[in-house]
């Protein structure tokens, strides 16, 4: 029986780069998960007829909410739903499902990088059929129908049996469930050697990958394990938990310590790699070794060639705005076409479709390619054991052979986390209405050249977008960007990215190397006075 409830609108619910993302007690509320998913039938023009991917990252809330969902399609028309065993898949494998399934569309339940729990963060997303995040488009109408919602309907049944393989009914609607590993570890097996990665294993290379108690724990045992060869022991924290065993699952130095408190000392690996929430993010180390994600992106820049998916070129590399120019270096040395835009996956998605980028990166740990159009952590660390494999080199090797080519852009990001919102807001305002005169003034121990709001024009379709963060350019090649953060669920977060760039003396600490480029962010925004923070809560 299908039932229509009376609702009203909530505050609140604009999705944001990587959909709606709040407490998870929020969407626990009555009505607040039905009407965002009631919101998306109407953005994305209803859902009668349509083919739906549906899965979540494992988090709290995501059984009962896989379940919602696909009473609500069935109520609204679905033809079918293809779902995750257990509602379980990681964010670029339901990217993959969506292409090779041909369906319209998918939800993925997930906050990403952010903590989970009852305490924690829940979030929806939705992609669209080239299994990308929607566009602003969409997420502009999905916003708009939230704002004027006043019933959804829902089919009062039984929940179903998402632990068994194999096709079942919803009412009228058909129900899917896939194995939610195994699609996605045949494409790895297309793209990369893996007879070689086996080889280097079995010549005693060793490797330890932290999955954080998230989803890509299933998925690195499969590949890693039972493919690759790797012992049991190389994957740690393996077995996803809805709170993800009570920590932060970001895979950066500061919450992935016991990784790297692994990978720095006398003991460690040859290499390590982590992955976050729902398995798009990555972190590189290698023995005493960090790799910062542009870093990263750089060396499987130069690289990529020698994985066999890859092996014809590059069309292209693009990267978020804020993401270090290590890897334009790449691109002007091997006369690739190479794109920054705003952050958000979202603005890779026409490149990749119109053939113009393979190869796609953001600093914020996140790396994929035009295999699917979402960033894939586990991919990335696929991609770093190939060129490892070929190169037979460590990590700390491969790194300065690569800024012995092409020099180092010294490059880090500090987070001021869950500030007060106005004052952050008030900061960047500040700032943005100072930048048509800061040209030729001095910043601490800088001098400013160019300063801008980065605005972005996308070379397929040609839309625009505005107000992307505050870039600053400095007389010695120095950058600096100041932006605001869509991803967090409490007050702002302030991201500040600084870069610089050397021929030589490779060894120095990045907080070292970039002193003044600190020094010019504080004389410019004021941060401590205008936030109260003296220091940043993340550093990386």
């Amino acid at each position: 029986m299908i039932q229509t409830i009376p609702t009203t609108p909530i505050d609140g619910q604009k999705p944001g780069t990587s959909g709606l993302r709040k407490k998870t007690a929020t969407f626990r509320q009555p009505h607040y998960l039905e009407n965002f998913i009631e919101s998306i039938w109407t953005g994305i023009g209803g859902v009668a007829g349509k083919v739906l991917v549906l899965g979540g990252d494992g988090r709290a809330f995501n059984v009962d909410a896989v379940q919602i969902i696909l009473k609500m399609a069935a109520a609204s028309g679905a033809a079918k739903v293809i779902v995750g065993q257990n509602g379980l898949l990681s964010t670029p494998a339901a990217s993959h499902l969506i292409r090779i399934r041909s369906a319209d569309g998918g939800i993925i339940l997930s906050a990403s990088h952010n903590p989970g729990g009852d305490d924690g963060d829940f979030g929806v997303k939705y992609n669209t059929a080239n299994g990308g995040p929607a566009p602003e488009s969409v997420t502009n109408a999905i916003f708009k129908a939230s704002e004027t919602v006043t019933e959804y309907r829902i089919l009062d049944s039984n929940d179903l049996d998402l632990g068994t393989l194999g096709t079942q009914t919803l009412g009228g609607m058909q129900v899917e469930v896939v194995d939610s590993v195994s699609d996605f570890a045949a494409l790895m097996e297309s793209l990369f050697d893996f007879d070689a990665i086996r080889a280097l294993f079995a010549d005693g290379f060793t490797l330890r990958f932290d999955a954080m108690h998230a989803i890509t724990g299933p998925y690195a045992r499969e590949i890693l394990v039972n493919r690759l060869g790797a012992p049991e022991s190389a994957v740690m924290n393996a077995t996803p938990r809805p709170d993800f065993g009570g920590g932060h699952p970001d895979p950066n130095p500061v919450w992935a310590h016991e990784l790297m408190a692994l990978m720095m000392g006398p003991d460690a690996p040859d290499f390590g790699a982590a992955s976050d929430g729902d398995g798009d993010r990555n972190m590189i180390v290698g023995r005493a070794t960090y790799v910062s994600p542009s870093d990263s992106l750089a060396v499987i820049a130069a690289n990529a060639h020698l994985a066999p998916g890859y092996a014809k070129g590059l069309a292209g590399v693009a990267r978020s705005m804020p993401t270090s120019e290590a890897v334009d270096r790449v691109a002007e040395a091997r006369g690739l076409p190479c794109y920054a835009t705003p952050t958000g996956w979202k603005f890779f998605g026409n490149l990749l479709d119109a053939g113009r980028a393979t190869l796609c990166g953001e600093e914020s740990a996140g790396t994929g390619s035009d295999h699917v159009r979402e960033k894939d952590g586990l991919w990335a660390v696929l991609m770093w054991l190939n060129i490892l494999a070929s190169k037979r080199m460590s990590v700390a090797e491969a790194m300065h052979a690569h800024w012995d080519e092409f020099g180092r852009n010294f490059y880090s990001r500090h987070d001021y986390e869950a500030v007060d919102k106005a004052a952050a807001e008030e900061l960047i305002a500040v700032l943005r209405a100072r930048l048509d005169k800061l040209a030729g003034l001095p910043a601490g121990p800088l001098v400013v050249t160019e300063a801008e709001d980065f605005s972005y024009t996308d070379p397929v379709d040609g839309s625009v977008t505005a107000g992307q963060g505050l870039q600053l350019r400095f007389e010695g090649g120095a950058r600096l960007v100041l932006r605001l953060s869509g991803t967090g669920t409490e007050g702002a977060t302030l991201r500040v990215y600084m870069e610089s760039f050397a021929a030589d003396a490779f060894n120095q600490d990045p907080q070292i190397a970039l002193a003044d480029v600190i020094a010019a962010a504080e004389a410019l925004a004021g941060i401590k006075t205008r936030l109260g923070r003296a220091q940043p809560d993340v550093v990386t």
